[in-house]
């Protein structure tokens, strides 16, 4: 059972206060609407001397509501509730033995941090998972074995089971490599079986191991290598990342690929958007439960001016260490949830990371005071029934965009 992690004494969960029959953001808006009629503690990026101002705001606020009110009729009046496929993602983990592979797979998906991946051992053929990341997106990881006869074998007898409905392709080079020349003739005939079989499918190169090359010359080996593995790739156009797993940049990449997966993300973008600008906070991100791999994230005109452009994978780094650290004191599983409410209060800003829906933590920046704070935390918990309806695989609504057999 999680624990609450805060500075002050946890509070309990608020009562729901919707009705079965009711609108899904009924209770929401009228927190919000409630909200609004308080005065907010001064902050810079909030504060207006002018009643002109406010009014504009309290205009912009309504208009807000009046949308969101239009979106949930709407809705009411669709079709009755259909349940929506399972999307299953082929996900190829390919790359040389020793590149990496099975360490980034474990630290991303099992919760290992980067000392422990020394006692994996090598893969032998194809390491099979099923991961859950969203409730309507398993990924069919295929971690293949990167030993030559291993590879032989995919090319050859297995060829057709192993490249065939591939949804991404993620290969991983070792930056340090003696024999690249070699690793780039076995990634080209990789490419020629995927272009037979799957050539929809998206690829993704981590050049990996970044750590092992002194800073000044990380750049120019990294563009080098980029350069030479793209002339290689056919017709395709993959999306490279320089990755380490002693650093964020291995969250980064993952990020990066599940982002693109994610098979409802627009919706799921649309929503944390009217919530980021319900709460009034400065900047929100949507965490994947068990990975926390940043799944969306919305910013204020005040977030965006944030200089830390790396801080979603410096979130994600730090967070699952503090999960790490939590277990190990706690003797609990390094898959339970760890924590249910984190509360960080400062002087120019508040931060609060909740327990939002089955699949997913929620952060949310705000700026200083604690009526907003606690507005905010509540209206959070108030939202989570209408992110519940997109990360179910049975939702309402008729499930729009590509299908996926």
């Amino acid at each position: 059972m999680g624990q609450d992690v805060s500075e002050e004494q946890a509070r309990p969960a608020p009562a729901d206060t919707s009705t079965a029959g009711g609108s899904k953001l009924t209770s929401l808006i009228a927190q919000a609407r409630a909200s609004a009629t308080a005065t907010p503690p001064y902050h810079p990026a909030y504060h207006s001397s002018s009643s002109a101002s406010d009014s504009d705001d309290s205009s912009d606020l309504d208009r807000t509501m009046d949308n969101l009110t239009l979106q949930d009729e709407n809705s009411a009046s669709s079709p009755a509730a259909e349940p929506r496929k399972q999307k299953k993602k082929k996900v190829l983990l390919m790359g040389k033995s020793g590149s990496g592979k099975s360490s980034m797979r474990s630290i991303i998906f099992s919760n290992y941090v980067a000392r422990d991946t020394r006692r994996l051992g090598a893969t032998i053929d194809v390491d099979l998972s099923h991961v859950k990341f969203l409730g309507n997106l398993t990924l069919n990881l295929w971690d293949c074995g990167g030993q030559d006869a291993f590879m032989e074998n995919y090319l050859s007898q297995q060829r057709q089971h192993v490249f065939s409905n591939v949804g991404v392709l993620i290969y991983v080079f070792d930056i340090e490599s003696r024999d690249f020349d070699r690793d780039l003739l076995t990634y080209r005939s990789i490419i020629t079986a995927l272009s037979q079989f799957s050539p929809t499918s998206s690829i993704y190169i981590l050049v990996h191991k970044m750590d092992l090359i002194v800073p000044q010359q990380r750049e120019e080996l990294y563009t080098n290598h980029v350069q030479l593995i793209r002339s290689k790739s056919e017709s395709f156009d993959p999306v490279a990342f320089a990755t380490s797993i002693w650093d964020q940049s291995l969250y980064k990449a993952w990020a990066e690929i599940i982002h693109d997966l994610v098979p409802n993300l627009a919706e799921i973008e649309q929503h944390l958007s009217s919530l980021g600008i319900l709460l009034q906070a400065e900047e929100v991100l949507l965490f994947e439960r068990s990975s926390f791999l940043v799944v969306s994230s919305w910013a204020s005109e005040v977030g965006a001016m944030n200089p830390t452009t790396d801080r979603f994978e410096r979130l994600s780094n730090i967070i699952k260490n503090f999960k790490q650290s939590t277990s190990r004191f706690t003797g609990t599983p390094k898959s339970a949830e760890q924590f249910s409410l984190f509360e960080l209060k400062m002087v120019v800003f508040s931060v609060f990371i909740v327990k939002f829906t089955t699949n997913t933590y929620l952060l949310v920046v705000l700026p200083p005071g604690e009526e907003r704070f606690n507005c905010a935390l509540e209206n959070a918990r108030l939202a989570v029934k209408e992110f519940e309806s997109l990360d179910s695989p049975a939702r309402r609504g008729v499930e729009r965009g590509a299908g996926e057999a």
